[in-house]
């Protein structure tokens, strides 16, 4: 089997059939690695839109193609077969992030007739892996990060290469690849796109759950406990909900005590995230306590 990691470059224009702007695929870039990840070839083809003559200029200083190289382009329908007969059989294609394949969806819904003709087979997400692996190294990361940053983390050199061409930034991930590879957790990566799921996976927006008698709600998820005695609680009001949070008095059978209970849903495509917590009205007197303290720092 090999390895394709492919980069893309895309400027958003208006189309006007369409009547909404579209992300269109101004560059494909990809270098193809054997087994051990040894550098087979690479894959670099500038595209000539089909809606729009020129090429914004934030896009023309990021990546270097001018108006120019783009009106001497191929046509995406071109660029994209000669890039399929490139990549061949028994391939796992990986890109940085998701974001290349929503912008594929989008080209092949509004440019390629609906079809998908990008050849992708078996699947994965190299920034998944790599930040992943970065963890292992005792990391924090708190968002997502950039091919950049990661290659900087890793001490991965990107000397000589031009990043933000598609070509170049292939060639600096493949490097991060080669230094953290481990091939048992890289395959627990791997997708399969000619799955069904996998397009409705990527394509499924999660959403917080409004409705509290919404079919995808446990109703046992609904229940609380005294945070005191671990009693289950009996429900005094009905729900409420605010901010993407239900709410609802609660009352505690053995110990008397009253508390807030606070559920939030949000659905994704396999499951259902539950976030729960409870909140503990002030006694009279501690109320008082803390007023009296506000009160003297404020003196």
């Amino acid at each position: 089997m090999n390895y394709i990691i492919l980069d893309l470059e895309w400027d958003s224009a208006y189309h006007k059939k369409h009547k909404r702007f579209i992300n269109q695929i101004l560059q494909i870039g990809a270098v193809k690695l054997d087994e051990k990840f040894n550098f087979i070839d690479s894959f670099e083809l500038t595209i000539k839109s089909d809606f729009t003559r020129k090429v914004s200029g934030r896009f023309s200083k990021l990546t270097g193609i001018s108006t120019d190289i783009m009106l001497n382009g191929v046509s995406l329908a071109d660029a994209v077969e000669q890039y399929n007969n490139w990549v061949g059989k028994n391939t796992l294609t990986m890109t940085w992030s998701n974001s290349d394949l929503f912008t594929i969806l989008e080209n092949e819904e509004f440019l390629l007739d609906g079809k998908h003709k990008f050849k992708l087979e078996k699947y994965l997400d190299l920034q998944k892996f790599i930040e992943g692996e970065i963890r292992l190294l005792g990391i924090e990361l708190k968002n997502q990060i950039s091919l950049s940053d990661a290659a900087e983390l890793l001490g991965v050199s990107a000397e000589g290469l031009d990043l933000h061409t598609a070509k170049d930034d292939s060639l600096l991930a493949t490097a991060m690849l080669k230094k953290c590879y481990n091939k048992e957790r890289l395959l627990s990566f791997v997708q399969d796109t000619t799955k069904k799921k996998f397009y409705e996976r990527l394509k499924f927006k999660p959403y917080p759950i409004t409705d509290i008698k919404d079919k995808n709600i446990d109703k046992k998820q609904l229940k609380f406990s005294c945070q005191n005695c671990k009693t289950s609680a009996y429900r005094l009001t009905e729900w409420k909900y605010r901010n993407r949070w239900f709410s609802a008095k609660f009352v505690c059978k053995k110990c008397k005590k009253e508390f807030t209970g606070r559920i939030s849903f949000k659905k994704t495509f396999d499951s259902v995230i539950v976030h729960k917590k409870i909140l503990v009205p002030e006694s009279i007197t501690e109320k008082k306590n803390n007023e009296m303290q506000s009160v003297s720092t404020q003196l």
